[in-house]
């Protein structure tokens, strides 16, 4: 079980009484996980409960409450009471948001300062655009690179700026990119299902890719859930008789449900019930609501801080691209969403051969038989490692397995010039903790790893186009295009 952490450390704490108010709520909550600890429950039970009883003494923290947070009040005395007022602003004007400000959002704008690669949208439907990337290198590899983002979040966390950027990096390093824009869906929107994001959504766009740039094959990349509709995709590509890619990269993503985390604690046959009769047949559900679930599984990291120095101690919150990006909500469609978690999530059916139906077909992964790149991140809370290693015994092509440091998402955008972290590379062994056992680390990103290993993929060198598009599918817009910047309702 977990011990949160806790920001008893200020000086203006040593006064007796704070530092009293502050070891009584550190006891209680030892107390309350000891007596959790000794209740006659079973495993998911007690973690349930372990989850539910840390969001409470999250919350019940002395220093979230203005009384007792003697730094908001030494911040009122000193300002005059301005740090209220100002705290009070910030109050009603993320009311009005309906969702706590993590950022400055008037420092960005989409297109301008965040998703800046230069490129043109060439193919959109109902439900995506597909963007394809200007060349920065004279020559490029023969074979497109086909990226599929999360559709939970809003693409540009793979192009966030240009130093940091996935997808600079990768045309940089020589391949002509084609990414997923999904639609920030709407009521109209609220139909679609998880056969139409594999059809319509990642099938599409390859085909697409692979007619623009005039090859039988894509290299193709899918991070967190679009690792899953990638691997999905391919699947029922192959049940057709169809190998449209020449390589697949998985980016902390999951294609065997087993352990899912804290997520995987929510989801209950009760609770997928309850979605099924009111949006499984059409309805949203709201982006709103699912960045809510992703910040309680880390309160004391997005939630509580800046309720402490926004709204106690009158503090706007700093200018950061992530936490922009990750307050750009994105809607799903009832239809989609409730597939997704009583397929993968209750049931983990899409590991069984034949155990899902899609797109009309029955889908077995074993049968995707390229080489593939599988990636995790030790600290991932979302695709715990563990889990994103199993997907390596489920496909049928070569397989690598590299683990970065740190988080989800952290983990993944670590560009080479920053010098940070270290990655652990090894052959696969018959489970995880064998694998890190021999695994061997590396200082650095592990980017330049994949780099290597996806140009062994991506064909001979050509000169590079300079004209987006084909005859077939012509330039439409400037990337980031239209669907990107729309806000969920």
């Amino acid at each position: 079980m977990t011990i949160p952490s806790t920001p008893f450390d200020a000086s203006a704490w040593l006064q007796a009484w704070q530092q009293g108010l502050a070891q009584s709520h550190l006891q209680f909550g030892a107390v309350m996980r000891q007596a959790l600890e000794a209740a006659p429950l079973d495993a998911r039970s007690k973690a349930q409960m372990d989850f539910a009883l840390r969001q409470v003494i999250d919350a019940m923290n002395p220093a979230n409450s203005l009384a007792t947070n003697p730094e908001a009040m030494q911040a009122a005395l000193d300002s005059g009471g301005t740090s209220l007022v100002e705290g009070a602003r910030l109050f009603l004007a993320d009311v009005a948001k309906g969702r706590i400000s993590m950022s400055d959002d008037e420092a960005f704008e989409v297109g301008r300062n965040v998703a800046t690669s230069p490129g043109n949208v060439v193919f959109e439907n109902e439900l995506m655009q597909l963007v394809q990337y200007a060349p920065s290198t004279a020559k490029v590899h023969r074979r497109p690179l086909v990226i599929v983002p999360p559709c939970i979040n809003k693409f540009y966390i793979l192009d966030l700026q240009p130093a940091n950027s996935l997808v600079a990096y990768a045309v940089a390093e020589g391949h002509t990119v084609f990414l997923v824009s999904w639609r920030n869906v709407s009521e109209a929107q609220g139909h679609l299902g998880w056969d139409d994001y594999v059809g319509e959504g990642v099938l599409k766009a390859i085909d697409v890719a692979r007619e623009i740039a005039g090859t039988d094959k894509a290299n193709t990349l899918g991070f967190c859930i679009g690792g899953t509709l990638l691997g999905s995709a391919l699947a029922v590509a192959a049940a057709r008789g169809e190998k449209p890619a020449a390589s697949v990269t998985l980016l902390t993503a999951m294609l065997d449900f087993s352990d899912t985390g804290e997520l995987g604690l929510m989801v209950d046959e009760a609770m997928v019930a309850s979605r099924e009769a009111s949006i499984g047949r059409g309805g949203l559900m709201k982006g709103r609501e699912l960045a809510t679930v992703f910040a309680a599984l880390r309160a004391n990291d997005l939630i509580w801080p800046y309720v402490v120095n926004g709204y106690l101690k009158g503090k706007a919150p700093a200018a950061f691209d992530l936490l922009f990006w990750n307050g750009d909500d994105t809607n799903l469609p009832g239809p989609m969403y409730c597939w997704y978690l009583r397929h993968t999530y209750l049931e983990n059916k899409l590991r069984e051969p034949g155990g899902t139906v899609q797109c009309g077909v029955p889908v077995d992964l074993s049968r995707i038989d390229a080489p593939a790149f599988i990636y995790a991140s030790r600290d991932d809370h979302i695709v715990p490692w563990k889990t994103a290693y199993a997907g390596t015994r489920l496909l049928g092509g070569e397989t690598r397995f590299v683990l970065g440091a740190s988080g989800h998402i952290a983990g993944v955008i670590n560009p080479p010039a920053k010098n940070r972290r270290n990655h652990w590379v090894g052959d696969l062994a018959a489970d995880a903790g064998a694998w890190f056992d021999n695994a061997q680390s590396i200082d650095g990103s592990w980017w330049p790893a994949w780099s290597q290993w996806l140009a062994a993929h991506a064909g001979s060198k050509v000169a590079a186009r300079r004209v987006p598009g084909s005859a077939g599918f012509p330039a439409i817009e400037p990337a980031p295009g239209r669907y990107v910047k729309a806000k969920a309702a």
